[in-house]
């Protein structure tokens, strides 16, 4: 590219701003010895990161020269990034991404991607994790230099566990000779990655702008290639502020997504016959539904079989009041199934067996002998060996290794092909069954329910009942995880869309919910959809920062607060451990309550500029606070109520 006549490279400047520091510290020492004013010295203008130049006499006027480059690389990487359709921009900001920082919101116009100012990288992180599983596609996150990295690298850690893609760019100053002070220094890395490298798919340091390109569109793909996961490109500060040479030869390459991979033919073709031949099949989800194909791929699968599902919850894989649907009957359920089907299961080992006590657990067998087993997981395809993400092992009857949702069409039409008419009377003899006891277990969910329904704190399943009747009429998505409400919106109320539950950290790392929980809004705002979180107050208070960015960028989250004032499955852990060493629980509260003082999460939003009410501690003033919130929402903006509850 064509370079203005005062353009200048950066190396060239560094080489002449060693004589210009010279030259002032001249004219200090003669300032000393002489106070008579001497010539004005020229003296180079660098930014922040370079040599701080001597000081000359207050009066004394010094003249700036102008370093312009008009085409620096970082707007070819602007370039290759908006190939790949990003929305939005995710990340706090570091002088180690500065250039592409400000070719993103220049050159490229703050649009496609879009800044969003985040208070923290973790928060960054994990806002592009809980925007995955409502768009199906990743945002862009940048982080800054080794620090940066360090505090998103537990948000890296969740989305890898939860085989989510995160697009990770991160600054470093690669050459040592261009690092000036400590914080170029103490913030750079030989290979910056290599800490996050166990728990990412794919990392690379690309050491050309083409290297850029090609990488760039190369991590795009292998993120969003089953099984998903974080991917990782390191940009050196100097690749991204030197100009770019006249005539270079500089492409994008074309974006070619990948076909997810589908199961062998015979080996589908072979769980067909399984499925179709047993007696009592039972199917196993937890992260299959990645889009509303693979949720509507799942019903007709069941329906198809008449076989009852056990969702784990993952994702959205199956309507929480269809008839097929036995998860809160899971034991049963499994107890009885003479085959048992996984798909995309994250511990297939756990499903099918029962575990008492946590020091010397008691393991226990939760199928009858000579119980089949099938596995569909894209997990075969990709494990790392350092974190152990992937459970105990467990051995099937047929295992393909592939993308379960991929691998749907197929197995239902063979398992069309190999239905008769009899295998057809069978099945919906035992559906009839499964409707009944389906009805009888959602009974015995609404009656265990009413349990301390007026208590003060207020019980966890009263929080749910109020707020489902608040949005059940409401296009809404829950984005927070429900096992520390006792699961009681999925016992409750009625999930029948994708977008309607997006599953739980992955990781279980603590501080994932608040950011996840307004990325994932972020990207239901253009659907126009009543995002819900259901926060645990915990958590929140990881990094509450993510609260401004919500009410900066106007994205509209309705946070109902679980405040239990406490951490509280420590608190249980604990407690287990004091009983267990004979020494009673009235100290376990320790450590691990927080209290004295409360805190008041209303005054903490209100002092970023978030709407809310509370602490709301009578149930009867639940509802109509929810309601005040919900119109709030409804127009652009973040509320928040506090609601002091029960433990679980």
């Amino acid at each position: 590219m064509k370079k203005q006549k005062n353009s200048v490279n950066r190396r060239e400047f560094l080489k002449g701003a060693a004589g210009t520091v010279a030259a002032a510290s001249t004219v200090a020492a003669s300032l000393v010895t002489n106070p008579t004013p001497a010539a004005a010295t020229p003296a180079m203008h660098a930014n922040a990161s370079a040599p701080t130049l001597a000081k000359v006499s207050p009066t004394e006027a010094v003249s700036i020269e102008s370093i312009t480059v008009d085409r620096p690389g970082s707007d070819f990487m602007v370039d290759c990034l908006k190939s790949l359709n990003f929305e939005y921009l995710c990340a706090n900001p570091g002088n180690s991404f500065r250039s592409l920082h400000e070719s993103l919101i220049n050159y490229g116009g703050n649009k496609a991607p879009e800044f969003i100012t985040c208070c923290h990288e973790e928060s960054a992180v994990a806002m592009g994790h809980g925007y995955a599983k409502i768009e199906g596609k990743p945002l862009m996150v940048c982080v800054h230099g080794t620090v940066g990295l360090q505090h998103a690298s537990m948000a890296i850690y969740d989305a890898f566990c939860d085989r989510v893609p995160v697009y990770v760019i991160l600054g470093n100053f690669p050459d040592a000779a261009m690092r000036f002070g400590q914080v170029d220094w103490t913030h750079s890395a030989q290979d910056p990655a290599a800490m996050i490298r166990d728990f990412v798919k794919w990392d690379d340091q690309p050491v050309s702008l083409q290297h850029f390109a090609e990488s760039s569109i190369r991590a795009y793909k292998i993120a969003t290639t089953p099984p998903m996961m974080p991917v990782a490109l390191v940009a050196g500060h100097e690749l991204q502020e030197d100009p770019i040479a006249d005539g270079a030869n500089l492409s994008v390459p074309k974006l070619t997504m990948s076909s997810p991979p589908a199961g062998d033919s015979s080996a589908v073709d072979e769980a067909a016959r399984m499925l179709v031949a047993a007696e009592n099949p039972v199917l196993v989800t937890d992260r299959v539904a990645r889009t509303p194909e693979g949720l509507a791929r799942m019903i007709e699968l069941a329906e198809l079989l008449q076989a009852p599902v056990v969702d784990r919850n993952g994702r959205m894989n199956f309507p929480t009041r269809h008839a097929l649907n036995h998860t809160e009957r899971a034991g049963a359920a499994v107890g009885s199934a003479d085959l048992v089907m996984g798909l995309e299961l994250t511990d297939f080992w756990s499903a099918v067996h029962s575990v008492r006590g946590i020091r010397n657990p008691v393991v226990q067998s939760a199928v009858k002998p000579g119980t089949k087993f099938i596995s569909v997981t894209s997990n075969d395809l990709y494990l790392k060996s350092n974190y152990q993400d992937f459970q105990r092992y467990q051995p099937v009857d047929l295992a393909i290794a592939a993308d379960a949702q991929a691998t749907l069409p197929s197995l239902i039409e063979s398992v069309k092909q190999q239905m008769n008419d009899d295998r057809r009377r069978a099945f919906a003899d035992r559906g009839a069954k499964h409707a009944s006891a389906h009805q009888q277990t959602m009974q015995m969910q609404r009656e265990a329910a009413t349990a301390a329904w007026d208590a003060s704190p207020i019980s966890t399943a009263r929080l749910s009942a109020e707020l489902w009747a608040q949005i059940k009429n409401e296009d809404w998505s829950l984005v927070s995880n429900c096992q520390f409400v006792s699961r009681w919106p999925l016992r409750l109320w009625d999930f029948s869309k994708h977008y309607h539950y997006i599953g739980g950290e992955g990781g279980y790392g603590v501080g994932y919910g608040a950011p996840a929980s307004v990325g994932a809004a972020l990207a239901n705002k253009k659907h126009g959809r009543l995002t819900v979180s259901i926060q645990n107050d915990g958590d929140l208070m990881f990094a509450p920062g993510v609260l401004w960015t919500a009410a900066h960028h106007r994205i509209p989250l309705l946070i109902i607060m679980h405040n239990n004032r406490a951490y509280h499955q420590e608190l249980m852990q604990v407690q287990i451990m004091a009983n267990e060493h004979n020494r009673g629980i009235t100290r376990a509260s320790i450590g691990s309550v927080l209290t004295d003082p409360a805190i008041d999460y209303a005054k903490l939003a209100q002092g970023m500029a978030v709407h809310s009410e509370g602490p709301i501690s009578d149930p009867n003033d639940l509802g109509p606070a929810i309601k005040r919130a919900i119109e709030i929402v409804k127009n652009g903006e973040p509320a928040l109520v506090d609601v002091l509850t029960q433990p679980r």
